[in-house]
């Protein structure tokens, strides 16, 4: 008789093998000492496609299709993991196989998971939950000594269920609805969308700010300047000047303050991908997969956290962490870190912080890849830092007076450094005040006048740090403060958002920066406010978290959603003439057969219809950007398979199945 443990994917499962001594390998699972651990590779099922579930979903789209609400939802098998979907099949079926351990990520995305596979498989054997934070040894065998029943996880799974049945009724009705209205290939996505909308919104902000000239009357007075408030006309500020040319100035006020800057808290994953993408420009796609890398090698605790504390038990395995990070890093001497600063049970539910492991003391850290070795060392910095004392400074301000105007000065002087000094990588804000020379009240200087020019700065675009925030806390204006769950997405499925809108050519990055292309602008032109509202959204995650509670249940949730659809289906349900893509002019010429090279509804094609495959390279789908700079001669680059891929604006021949497909010319980046 034996125990099946389940992990998410091969390397927990290699992680978990020598805890429970199963030392005997092989390429779909290890096996001993009464246990069998096998794993997934992600997501092994899924939701069924419309086209799966009825002929009337399949073929051309069009709106007597729509709504498309599934009687009964059905699952499927991915494509290239049939075979070890049938390996964990025969191992839960197995009459050896007396009790299965359900070790897949510990979130929303591994329940299902695991639980659509147990589905798929017809299994009703007893299932335990090992639910970990970080795949150490220390931390396996305390998990497995506190496993509890598969059922104490049902509201998790119903929220993570809730989630993928309705991203699949918003985003399928959703697409098809405005691609039949339109008659253009058009993606809508419950997420997707609204997170587009923001990105519109702020380049056109940016693109339509009007800078507006103003005016400060500065009154240099030997060691310190005092400066009038905003003057927005010229001549309103030289008649200041002429005011009180040839005075002096009184001090009439001088406010001196204290004040405390608090030590940052620990990450969790959104605040780790906005500092990464600010030290080192990393997208928030990369250090989540940075992240879990060092998760895998036992590097790093659990990625996809929205906590950014430590719960009571973690006291002393963080001073532990600490004390290893002294040994690797040398961020300074913090003699007396308080690490209570990090710790709050009420602010811990799935997962704690992200911070290193105490196998930090003896990995070869230099022989990191470059990413990893990065992230893992501002991890270690937040740590530090966070435990560390309170940086204070003393704040200065100054009034002063002369023929009735009013002039400031203000300046800071750091009374104690604090934790600001062992932070190593700016990710800080920069500070402009610098400390002012001693000034009484009641003092007069002389001084001399000038008038400085300024102008109001425009909006900045935004960058994957700011992109972040802007998600995490969009509606939060409609929720109040102690409320846990706000914005679009989770931590763990923003990163994929963002990579989606970029994928499908609705935004495109330049440098730093993330940008609506003109296909993501006319997207957002012809959806209606429900659609890419942030508010709807940032409700629904709200609502998705109270199901993972138990405080909502998955039916009344799911209602709403299908009532959401049904209303849009018939709002919308009839084509818009009135709205135009733009001509369909010729993008460029075929690069095998010269003919002119059009957008249509599925992307770009060759007129003459030569066989040149201009938008799919290994599966990857070239962004309009791509295409038109390989149809200008220009050669391009993007990841396929993990590896990073150069095209060139050549054409090469595949043979396949007897039939030549032409295609653009690659090599390895």
């Amino acid at each position: 008789m034996s125990i099946l443990i389940i992990g998410e994917k091969p390397s927990v499962g290699k992680a978990i093998s020598p805890v429970v001594g199963a030392n005997k390998s092989s390429k779909t699972h290890n096996e001993g000492n009464g246990y069998i651990v096998s794993w997934c590779f992600g997501h092994l099922a899924g939701l069924k496609s419309p086209d799966e579930y009825s002929e009337k979903w399949s073929g051309k789209w069009d709106f007597s299709q729509l709504p498309m609400i599934p009687d009964t939802w059905q699952l499927k098998i991915s494509e290239g993991t049939k075979d070890q979907f049938r390996v964990l099949e025969k191992f839960m079926n197995d009459p050896d196989i007396t009790e299965i351990i359900c070790a897949t990520d510990a979130d929303r995305e591994g329940e299902c998971i695991f639980r659509y596979v147990y589905e798929l498989a017809k299994c009703r054997k007893p299932v335990k939950r090992l639910w970990v934070s970080s795949l150490e040894d220390k931390a396996i065998k305390h998990a497995l000594a506190s496993m509890k029943p598969m059922s104490d996880y049902d509201s998790l799974y119903n929220a993570g269920y809730s989630r993928a049945k309705s991203d699949w009724l918003v985003g399928m009705n959703g697409s098809r609805l405005f691609s039949c209205r339109y008659g253009q290939g058009l993606n809508v996505g419950r997420v997707q969308t609204p997170t587009l909308a923001m990105i519109v919104k702020r380049d056109s902000d940016v693109k339509n700010f009007v800078k507006q000239k103003y005016f400060t009357v500065d009154l240099n007075c030997g060691g310190f300047t005092l400066c009038s408030d905003r003057i927005d006309d010229e001549s309103a500020a030289d008649s200041v000047i002429n005011s009180i040319s040839g005075q002096q100035i009184t001090v009439t006020e001088v406010k001196k303050e204290i004040k405390t800057v608090n030590p940052p808290k620990l990450y969790d994953l959104t605040t780790l991908q906005r500092d990464a993408n600010k030290a080192f420009g990393y997208t928030a796609q990369q250090t989540l997969d940075y992240l879990q890398s060092l998760y895998e090698g036992k590097l790093a605790t659990y990625p996809r956290s929205d906590s950014q504390y430590l719960s009571d038990d973690m006291k002393q395995t963080a001073l532990d962490v600490l004390s290893q990070i002294n040994t690797v890093y040398d961020f300074g001497n913090n003699s007396e870190p308080d690490i209570n600063r990090c710790i709050n049970n009420s602010k811990v539910s799935g997962h704690h912080a992200i911070i290193p492991t105490v196998n930090i003391g003896t990995a070869n850290i230099t022989a990191l890849p470059e990413g990893e070795k990065n992230i893992l060392s501002i991890t270690a910095n937040r740590l530090f830092c966070a435990c560390a004392s309170a940086h204070r400074y003393e704040s200065v301000k100054v009034t002063g007076e002369c023929s009735g105007y009013k002039f400031y000065a203000a300046g800071k002087t750091v009374t104690e450094q604090g934790w600001k000094q062992f932070v190593y990588t700016k990710t800080e804000e920069k500070e402009d005040e610098k400390a002012l020379p001693h000034i009484s009240e009641g003092k007069t200087y002389s001084f001399s006048a000038g008038r400085s020019e300024h102008f109001t700065s425009p909006p900045k675009s935004y960058t994957e740090d700011t992109l972040l925030s802007a998600m995490e806390h969009a509606g939060s204006e409609d929720f109040d403060k102690e409320t846990e769950k706000k914005g679009l997405g989770t931590p763990a499925t923003r990163a994929s958002t963002i990579e989606a809108l970029v994928k499908r050519g609705y935004a495109e990055r330049k440098g730093k920066q993330i940008t609506a292309t003109e296909k993501g602008i006319n997207l957002i032109s012809v959806v209606p406010d429900e659609v890419k509202s942030p508010q709807l959204t940032a409700d629904w995650e709200n609502q998705l978290l109270l199901v993972e509670r138990g405080e909502m249940t998955s039916d009344s949730f799911m209602n709403g959603i299908e009532s959401f659809v049904k209303e849009l289906c018939v709002k919308y349900g009839s084509a818009d003439s009135s709205v135009s893509f733009g001509n369909n002019s010729p993008a460029g010429k075929c690069p095998k057969c010269h003919a002119d090279v059009i957008k249509g509804k599925y992307g770009y094609y060759c007129k003459a219809k030569c066989g040149m495959n201009l938008t799919k390279l290994y599966g990857h789908e070239l962004t309009d950007s791509q295409v038109l700079s390989l149809l200008n001669g220009k050669s391009i680059s993007f990841t396929a398979n993990g590896k990073k891929t150069i095209a060139e604006p050549e054409v090469i021949s595949n043979e396949y199945n007897n039939k030549t497909y032409y295609q653009w010319k690659t090599r390895k980046g």
